[in-house]
């Protein structure tokens, strides 16, 4: 039930401030702006690349690039993607993610005995069975299409949710786990998501003695257990907030909850939760017993805790990031360094009845990478044929140094190119 990132899905991901993202805009203006004053033809010439690494190694088993993108018309992983596997920025202790991991271990550690197993390598290649079926998730639910999930084949994925590791756990007769790993769903293109993200799963079986002395049915029982675990956890991370709890819904759990704390004069929502549906418990031979899961994402709080501003910043090398964070030091304010200016180039095609943002979002982020800060669709209209037009807006930036004119305009041109070859639309 880990959940935080796609619209409505899971234990919900939206924005990383306002609202949230298993197993296995800036505004700043330059006076260069629009396509309409693209140079000559020698951009279209240049050549550039991502990096593209052959194999990684996840958990100590090797994973080749062709385990991951395949030649097969369902494969829609980019190399950009696989080229993030077995980074795990969670297990490193002097990044603001490791570090945030650390003090939820050591919560949990210090409070329930040492009792929650920690998994946190297991592999991200799963099966839609894992990742969908085996918790609840509905056939036609939106995350389960090609849109906003990477499908390896019409059978396999990378998880979209540190929940599919859930079942698999349960049936090796593990009570009390904590599943932290990165997660990748399809998505857009701004400072609070990115489509590889990290979640924290946490999950509590009861037996039949647990409920039976507090005089509550198991439902209430597990219920109140599992607020009274994360009231403490907001405490430990936010101190001494207001919190309330807000019933929402999730696939896998009844009742739902989303547990929100008021922060900086805002209500934040932090995390996702619930009492598991009796159904997923049966499965997994555990019918007698109740238990409860909860959902969070670390960059969705370490944005916060640490005031990160921009998610393209956790996967900086740069010193003047990586040097700001020390082992065990949760919350440390950064402070920023990038001062460097975004371009905006706009892009206009009339699309077709196929066309979605997120795979023009795909189209952007395979040629420009993490230089791409922001899409935004900025007019959008209906002609008198009954054909639609779309006009994005794209923010070129990096955080490191400041981009020229001759590569912006390269990637422009490759980004014009590639929208109207792969998406089959019109550029006007």
């Amino acid at each position: 039930m880990a959940m935080s990132f796609t619209q409505a899905t899971l234990f919900s991901r939206t924005s990383l401030f306002l609202r949230s993202n298993g197993l296995r805009s800036f505004t700043l203006s330059l006076p260069f702006s629009s396509s309409s004053a693209l140079p000559t033809d020698k951009f279209r010439r240049k050549k550039w690349r991502q990096p593209v690494v052959s194999a990684v190694e996840i958990g100590g088993v090797k994973v080749g690039r062709e385990d991951v993108v395949r030649d097969d018309p369902t494969n829609n992983v980019p190399d950009s993607i696989f080229s993030k596997l077995g980074m795990q920025l969670h297990k490193r202790d002097n990044h603001p993610l490791g570090i945030l991991r650390n003090a939820i271990y050591e919560y949990f550690d210090t409070n329930y005995s040492n009792k929650f197993e920690k998994f946190d390598d297991l592999c991200p290649i799963v099966s839609v069975k894992e990742n969908f079926d085996d918790v609840l998730v509905p056939s036609d639910h939106v995350s389960r299409s090609y849109n906003d999930t990477y499908y390896i084949d019409s059978q396999t994925l990378l998880r979209c949710h540190t929940s599919a590791h859930q079942t698999e756990l349960l049936r090796k007769g593990h009570t009390h786990f904590l599943v932290t790993g990165d997660v990748y769903r399809r998505d857009s293109i701004d400072s609070t998501h990115y489509p590889v993200f990290h979640q924290m799963e946490g999950f509590r079986v009861f037996s039949e003695g647990d409920w039976e002395a507090s005089g509550m049915d198991a439902t209430s029982f597990a219920a109140g257990d599992l607020k009274k675990c994360l009231e403490g956890l907001a405490r430990l991370l936010f101190g001494a907030v207001d919190m309330r709890w807000v019933d929402t819904y999730f696939p896998f759990t009844n009742p739902s909850f989303e547990l929100e704390i008021y922060f900086k004069e805002n209500w934040l929502e932090v995390l996702g939760c619930g009492v598991t549906e009796q159904e997923i418990l049966k499965r997994n031979g555990k019918s007698n017993n109740v238990a409860w899961a909860f959902g969070l994402g670390l960059e969705r709080l370490a944005m916060v805790l640490f005031d990160i501003p921009d998610i393209r910043l956790f996967w900086s090398t740069d010193e003047r990031f990586t040097s700001q964070f020390s082992k065990a030091q949760l919350g440390v304010k950064f402070k920023s360094f990038s001062k460097y200016p975004p371009c905006y180039k706009d892009i206009s095609f009339w699309i077709n009845e196929s066309f979605t943002e997120n795979n023009f979002c795909e189209v952007v982020r395979g040629i420009a990478g993490d230089l791409a800060e922001e899409v935004r669709l900025i007019d959008n209209f209906t002609n008198k044929k009954g054909m639609t037009s779309h006009c994005y807006r794209i923010a070129y930036r990096s955080m490191e140094r400041s981009l020229t004119d001759d590569e912006i305009n390269d990637l422009q041109w490759k980004v014009r190119d590639q929208v109207e070859n792969k998406l089959n639309v019109v550029i006007r």
